[in-house]
């Protein structure tokens, strides 16, 4: 059984910023080409009923002082079941593979980025094209980028030929500011924009209904979930980072965010980086997530078909979510290894948890311990662990 549709569009998202932005760093510095380097690394998380693990890949090369090209391979090795499965379906496994190319063209004080990524599973098929420039500015104090990227998507249903293939394309649309404020403060503003449009729920999701009344209460029956063709995004972030006179540095971020469906969402992040003698660097933060629901959301229609786009995703529904991370860097820097010229092993941890407003635990109902819309309000508590070997050369 396929994951929620919605994961999916944030794929695409992370697919482009995972290019644009690992090794160069989520705030631009100035027109330099990133460095050539190789990493290696482990994620996994687990949470919901649900896990997902597998390795990446990513290994980056300059040439002629002004290329350079990157290559990345990513698994996604995903098992268990989440609540909608244990309420419709049974346990899955299934596996996504990522294959992407990347090039970077320097030019004075401008950089000219593109690329391709391919997302193969068992249902679902995703290719994305990305481009990006540039351009530094006033003495390099100050840095514009604009990135683009297109994706499309095929859709299909496993163990269902009826269902044929549905389509899905992504536009996105990104423009950010880089200002170096002084010595000790970095700013970044950005502004994304986002289209996307076809088939844009999950094919193996349900919304509930009312379905008659039974001992414990209402009964709650489910029907294919409908969603609208079209979905229109825009988001704004704020960035600051100060750094500090021992070396440390510490980052705040806010971002808005709003949709055509009308959900309004918002996020605050707070961390800090702290090195501690030669060689280790610690990470800390903290983050605050909160979202209202999409018009169509509810966790129970009064009846079927009561309107004409109906949904009881939980992402969709009012939630919010908090995490709090922690992390180690070895760096190390050998004196005879040849072409190696720098190490780094990188371990971290996040844990997140979900708290939903309005989206219940309907898996009481099916157990025929409380009646529909009177269950327990859903959360969960997920675990995220990332290792990362990287390797300057």
């Amino acid at each position: 059984m396929s994951r929620n549709i919605i994961q999916r569009k944030n794929r695409f998202v992370c697919v482009v910023a995972f290019i644009l932005l690992w090794g160069s760093g989520a705030i631009v510095y100035g027109a330099v080409l990133p460095e050539d380097r190789a990493d290696v690394m482990y994620h996994s998380y687990d949470g919901g009923g649900v896990t997902i693990d597998g390795p990446s890949i990513l290994v980056r090369k300059g040439f002629l002082d002004k290329f350079s090209v990157s290559t990345n391979y990513y698994v996604d090795n995903i098992s268990g079941a989440s609540i909608d499965v244990e309420l419709l379906a049974s346990e899955y496994k299934e596996e996504r593979t990522e294959y992407s190319l990347g090039m970077e063209y320097l030019n004075n004080k401008t950089i000219v980025g593109f690329g391709y990524t391919n997302s193969t599973e068992n249902d679902y098929v995703a290719d994305t094209f990305y481009g990006s420039i540039s351009q530094d500015f006033f003495g390099d104090l100050s840095n514009v980028s604009i990135s683009y990227a297109y994706g499309s998507d095929e859709i299909s249903k496993t163990d269902d030929d009826g269902f044929g293939t549905e389509e899905a394309t992504h536009l996105k649309y990104i423009i950010s500011l880089t200002q170096i404020l002084s010595k000790n403060w970095l700013m970044n503003i950005t502004l994304q924009t986002d289209v996307d449009e076809g088939f844009l729920n999950n094919p193996y999701r349900k919304y509930s209904f009312v379905n008659g009344t039974n001992a414990v209460g209402i009964v709650r029956g489910y029907a294919d979930e409908v969603y609208p063709e079209t979905r229109t995004s825009d988001a704004a972030a704020i960035r600051f980072k100060h750094f500090l006179p021992y070396r440390a540095a510490l980052g705040f971020e806010y971002r808005k965010y709003s949709d055509s469906w009308e959900i309004d969402a918002w996020n605050f992040d707070i961390n800090y980086t702290h090195p501690w003698g030669e060689y280790l660097i610690f990470d800390i933060h903290y983050r605050w997530y909160s979202q209202s629901k999409a018009e169509f959301y509810s966790d129970l229609f009064a009846s079927e078909r009561e309107q004409n786009f109906m949904a009881r995703d939980k992402e969709l529904s009012t939630y919010k979510d908090t995490t709090i991370g922690v992390g180690v860097t070895f760096e190390y820097e050998p004196q005879s290894w040849g072409f190696v010229e720098k190490v780094s092993i990188s371990l971290l941890y996040d844990r997140i948890s979900f708290e939903y407003d309005d989206y219940l635990d309907a898996r009481e109902n099916k157990a025929l311990t409380a009646g529909g819309g009177e269950e327990s309000k859903y959360s969960i508590d997920a675990d995220v662990i990332r290792f990362f070997f990287s390797m300057w050369y």
